[in-house]
């Protein structure tokens, strides 16, 4: 399987990394003030180093209760940030709900639009399919300052597939390729740590759907409830954890803070998982 993003061909026969990049106050920096261009672009050379396959820049912060930002405000952010990377020959992906933000983004060389709100802007679908980018779309139930207050389901897992097999269809309506098309289930958005777990135990159900699955778990609160961890920066253990069974699940991207580690478990859990399949030959 093949992930087209802008003039980029992603191969999808092994594992692919997504790795965060968030040019926001709440930043991997953790000094509560927004990282610079430099202190970003070493981040991303590390990442780089790491063997990171997508770099996701974001500028505007989505987790539980944050509010949004400004078009303006987000391009700031991002844009200086996209074009320093995109040098690297690395594909990027720009995280926005916005299309004049992609637009400009994918302008300056990002080839990928990760949008938690899939086509949430009436003009995004037509923003990707001009520019030929990338597309992932993931669920939420809610909006960011709301997802997390009282989220329900009636049938989970169908209720996300079938919000995403439509959101696919109106894409591919408007111009965008299905190659070009990544379907995430959005895994703390909207949803309760029993929510998560029965996510990423059945990947399958996402992937029967026909398009790469991404998953993003990467230091998440379940994995810190769970573990009983409240740092963010603990919760590694887990991550992994949840990165390898969702792999098993059929999940071929993964987004995530830490590259290095995540790339090393999902080779080992693929190389199992091609022993097994050579001894039930």
């Amino acid at each position: 399987m093949i992930w087209r993003a802008g003039s980029h061909e992603i191969d999808l026969s092994r594992p692919r990394i997504m790795g965060i990049l968030n040019i926001t106050p709440d930043s991997f920096s953790g000094s509560g003030r927004q990282p610079s261009l430099f202190e970003a672009a070493r981040r991303a050379e590390r990442m780089i180093a790491e063997g990171v396959d997508v770099i996701d820049v974001g500028g505007e912060s989505t987790r539980p209760g944050s509010e949004p930002v400004s078009a303006d405000q987000e391009r700031l952010r991002v844009l200086p940030v996209i074009r320093e990377i995109a040098r690297h020959g690395i594909p990027v992906s720009v995280d926005t709900t916005k299309a004049e933000v992609a637009d400009a983004a994918l302008g300056v060389g990002a080839v990928i639009v990760n949008d938690v709100t899939a086509l949430g802007d009436p003009d995004m679908a037509g923003v990707i399919a001009r520019r030929q980018a990338g597309v992932v779309l993931m669920h939420m139930q809610g909006t960011p300052r709301t997802m997390q207050d009282a989220p329900e389901y009636t049938d989970l897992l169908g209720e996300i597939a079938s919000f995403l097999e439509r959101r696919r269809g109106e894409a591919e309506n408007q111009g965008v390729g299905r190659d070009r098309i990544v379907l995430d289930p959005g895994i703390g958005f909207g949803k309760t740590l029993d929510h998560n777990l029965r996510i990423l135990a059945g990947v399958d159900a996402i992937a029967a759907l026909g398009s790469p699955v991404l998953i993003g778990a990467s230091r998440k609160a379940f994995i810190g409830r769970v573990a009983e961890v409240d740092d963010p920066a603990g919760r590694l253990a887990g991550s992994l954890a949840a990165a390898v069974l969702a792999r098993l699940g059929g999940a071929v991207l993964f987004r995530t803070h830490d590259v290095a580690a995540t790339r090393q478990a999902l080779a080992v859990a693929d190389a199992i998982l091609g022993a097994r399949a050579e001894t039930n030959q």
